[in-house]
């Protein structure tokens, strides 16, 4: 009995025992958190508690969510889309025009390796040794935001692609005729010289004589690179913009390069004598106006003030070397320099303007119906008739004038040469500019010049491309100068907007 009592008082304690073994060993959490806490941390989680229980016991009772309304199945929706929308399903029908394209051929670019000799950088501002001379006190119209901002001149808005495109179609081009443009482009690019210009001699360098009609003024080097440029100004091609960048931007620093600067302007003066200088000075002026490249100004200035300085004082005309007594065919070219330095806001006396149109009134026939070639006894001429009246335009003859209605229609009467690009050329500016490219007697016209220029242009060969016609300079200028000319015939539906289009090129000369 003793040795189970203390067995049974041993099994207790020692149950005891264990129990309070594990109680110290581990104790539960929240006594050892409530335990280790100090006394602040107690009363306040009491307070948030109280606190939680005192706010659920004085919220109001929610109201139950009303779900009726989202229960909608996709075929509701679509049934109260159909109630309240209604498609317009019949088909629309687009009227399709079909444009052909001809791709035109791709031509080497030459390297740019030139550099100015006056101008080092088209873009730049002028050098101060070429600064512009004060030539009189009437200037053209001010430079407008629009113009500033790279148009240029109103008059050579035509230029742009889509304008172009709009105006080929308006004025009676065709994708022969612009095919016919490309073609003749890419035959003076492959044309131009190592150093960026070129010669009326086109036989040297890649073409190796392989084209025939070389022109007899190959040293006319101003003359000749001026003329190959103005076919790519004429399409919208310039040293900032097209698919001849750096073949203008070469060609431009080559005509720079040929300047020869003094006191009276810069002279472009070469074996083509003022021939060379007017075409020089349309060039730069054009491509100024279709750039506002600074760089460009200066040159285009000076061009224009040697111009004022080598008008016949007398006459009031120019010919070969300054001051002399004035022939229309040259004139011709200088009164276009003027046309087109006004049209890009550069500075053109009036007192150079009245002399011009006092050159034509002695040089006029029937009162200014046709035109001869010098004062004294003039005798109409084809060519310089249609150089005439064109001028008389540009100098602000209008469109109601009799005897510019009568010249016109005897240019039309007489009808494309087939020997002579210079006729063509200012004949054909004569017409579209009287015109606007509209009407029968343009259209009549127009046709018959077009096809026989296309249908004229060599199509094999190192030939491929350009033109040769013996009339009207042709000999002396050789290959070149008929592919530019005729190139640029072409190019009359967007070479200038017409006068008598109140928004391009009417703003008149200044007259006083």
């Amino acid at each position: 009995m003793k040795l189970a009592s203390k067995t049974d008082n041993d099994k207790t304690e020692s149950q005891h025992t264990s129990s309070g073994d594990k109680q110290r060993e581990s104790p539960p959490l929240y006594r050892s958190l409530l335990r280790n806490s100090p006394s602040w941390l107690a009363s306040l989680v009491t307070h948030v508690v109280l606190l939680v229980v005192l706010g659920l016991w004085l919220l109001p009772e929610l109201p139950a969510l009303v779900t009726a309304d989202l229960n909608v199945s996709p075929s509701d929706i679509q049934e109260q889309l159909e109630e309240n929308i209604e498609f317009e399903t019949d088909p629309v029908e687009l009227e399709e025009e079909i444009v052909e394209y001809e791709e035109q051929p791709e031509t080497t670019l030459i390297e740019e390796n030139v550099s100015f000799a006056v101008t080092n950088d088209l873009e730049s501002a002028p050098a101060a040794e070429i600064a512009v001379m004060d030539v009189g006190s009437d200037i053209a119209p001010l430079l407008t935001v629009a113009n500033a901002l790279g148009g240029g001149g109103s008059g050579l808005s035509g230029r742009g692609h889509m304008a172009r495109a709009v105006m080929v179609r308006k004025g009676g081009g065709n994708a022969a005729s612009e095919t016919a443009v490309g073609l003749a482009l890419a035959w003076i690019a492959e044309h131009q010289n190592p150093d960026g210009s070129w010669s009326f001699d086109h036989t040297q360098f890649r073409c190796q004589g392989r084209c025939a009609d070389k022109g007899t003024r190959g040293d006319a080097i101003a003359g000749s690179t001026a003329m190959a440029l103005l076919p790519f100004l004429g399409a919208g091609n310039t040293h900032m913009a097209g698919d001849y960048q750096a073949v203008v931007r070469q060609g431009l620093t080559a005509l720079v390069q040929q300047i020869k600067t003094n006191k009276n302007g810069g002279s472009f003066i070469d074996s083509g004598q003022m021939y060379s200088h007017g075409l020089a000075a349309i060039a730069l002026c054009e491509a100024y106006g279709m750039t506002n490249a600074s760089r460009l100004q200066g040159p285009a200035q000076l061009a224009l003030n040697f111009i004022t300085f080598a008008q016949d004082p007398v006459g009031g005309g120019w010919r070969y070397g300054p001051k002399q007594p004035g022939d229309t065919s040259v004139v011709g070219w200088q009164i276009m320099a003027l046309k087109s330095g006004h049209m890009s806001y550069l500075l053109v006396p009036a007192s150079t303007v009245r002399g011009a149109s006092a050159f034509l009134d002695s040089v006029q026939i029937e009162g200014g119906v046709g035109y001869g070639y010098t004062a004294g006894a003039p005798s109409y001429g084809n060519a310089t008739s249609a150089i005439g009246l064109l001028c008389r335009m540009y100098l602000g003859w209008k469109r109601d004038n009799e005897q510019l209605i009568e010249g016109v229609k005897r240019i039309a009467a007489i009808g494309p040469a087939t020997d002579n690009a210079y006729f063509n050329y200012y004949a054909a500016q004569l017409l579209f500019q009287y015109t606007g490219g509209e009407g029968e007697l343009w259209e009549t016209w127009n046709t018959k010049l077009r096809d026989f220029l296309v249908n004229a242009q060599a199509k094999e060969g190192h030939e491929k491309g350009s033109w040769f016609l013996s009339g009207g300079h042709g000999e002396a200028g050789g290959r070149l100068y008929n592919t530019a000319m005729c190139c640029m015939t072409l190019e009359v539906y967007y070479r200038h907007m017409p006068i008598y289009q109140r928004d391009a090129v009417e703003a008149d000369f200044p007259e006083e």
